[in-house]
């Protein structure tokens, strides 16, 4: 029967060194020392052995049982290890790529170059006011001196939210809510967003942002306008900026004046983006009309002002060479991560 236990613990311990999962241990454990093992089978045995056997053919079996326990349990330890050595290579970093930075977020080109524009009027003497972007009929029109047949109020031309209610088209009614609650001298700049029913191409949308500039006191002349916004022109584009005025109407100016840049995307030449003209109309600008300065409770005799109005979109597409204003409404990544 010795012969036997050895040769049953040799075959044991090579199954439980080969079996590689949890459920073949299992097998070998009811296989061996289950109620109907082969181990028991032995024990069973002895009762049919010479007393002079007994004990050491016991002793063996024992021994064997508590032998192959032991080995169970080691190997069990062995496969979990393997486990756990298998889910941390699963998991593993390799400290030898680049690690993956996070997206940092940036201004928008639009917003980036009116911070730009602003900072540049803030140098000569502005302050920055801000107003409604829903405004009502009178800061629109009436106190801004549109006749009451001016195309402006047609809803062709601007976006209505009531009767008397109306998306601003111009941020020029910031002017006269400024005036309203301010003694001359004003000198003042208005960034914001406006809103018109233009078709969308190239050079126009229906949502887009301005920034208007006021300045009264006495003495004021269209000189000091011309003078005023070619400097800021060549201090946005440098001294190959070139600014033309070309006469124009608005209600609210008198004279008033068209204002181009020289085409910094053809340098002249012509493109797409000006018109084949050279120049990239950017906005109007022209002496505040009298009435205007009255209906706020100016003394006209006493007191003239300039006023302008300039296109965001117009100055950022010269400033970084972008040909189509849709891109900036895009959403587009590709565009925007450029910036």
């Amino acid at each position: 029967m010795l012969d036997e236990i050895a040769l049953m613990q040799t075959e044991a311990e090579a199954a439980i060194a080969a079996a590689d999962s949890e459920a073949a241990l299992e097998e070998l454990r009811v296989k061996y020392l289950g109620r109907n093992g082969l181990v028991r089978g032995q024990f069973q045995k002895l009762g049919s052995l010479p007393k002079e056997d007994r004990p050491a053919v016991g002793a063996a079996l024992n021994q064997l049982a508590k032998g192959l326990e032991e080995r169970l349990e080691a190997r069990r330890a062995e496969l979990a290890a393997a486990d756990a050595d298998r889910a941390l290579l699963a998991d593993a970093i390799d400290i030898t790529l680049p690690g993956r930075s996070h997206r940092v977020g940036k201004r928008h080109p639009l917003l980036a170059t009116l911070d730009e524009m602003v900072a540049i009027f803030l140098g000569l003497g502005f302050r920055v006011v801000e107003g409604p972007e829903v405004e009502d009929y009178y800061h629109s029109f009436t106190a801004l001196n549109y006749p009451e047949y001016h195309p402006a109020m047609d809803e062709q031309m601007t976006f209505y939210c009531g009767p008397d209610v109306l998306l601003r088209s111009q941020t020029s009614t910031v002017q006269i809510r400024a005036m309203e609650h301010m003694e001359p001298p004003v000198r003042i700049v208005v960034p914001g967003r406006c809103y018109r029913r233009d078709t969308v191409d190239a050079t126009h949308c229906h949502t887009f942002y301005q920034l208007e500039g006021l300045l009264v006191d006495e003495g004021v002349t269209f000189a000091d306008l011309k003078g005023t916004l070619e400097i800021f022109a060549r201090e946005m584009f440098g001294e190959r900026c070139h600014v033309r005025f070309r006469p124009d109407f608005f209600p609210f100016t008198e004279p008033s004046a068209e204002v181009a840049l020289s085409c910094t995307l053809c340098e002249g030449g012509g493109c797409r983006v000006c018109s084949n003209t050279g120049y990239l109309e950017v906005g109007g600008a022209g002496e505040v009309d009298p009435n205007v300065l009255a209906g706020v409770g100016y003394d006209t005799d006493k007191y003239t002002g300039f006023a302008f109005g300039v296109g965001v979109e117009r100055f950022t597409m010269l400033r970084h060479g972008i040909d189509d204003i849709r891109l900036f409404y895009s959403g587009d990544m590709r565009f925007l991560g450029q910036f």
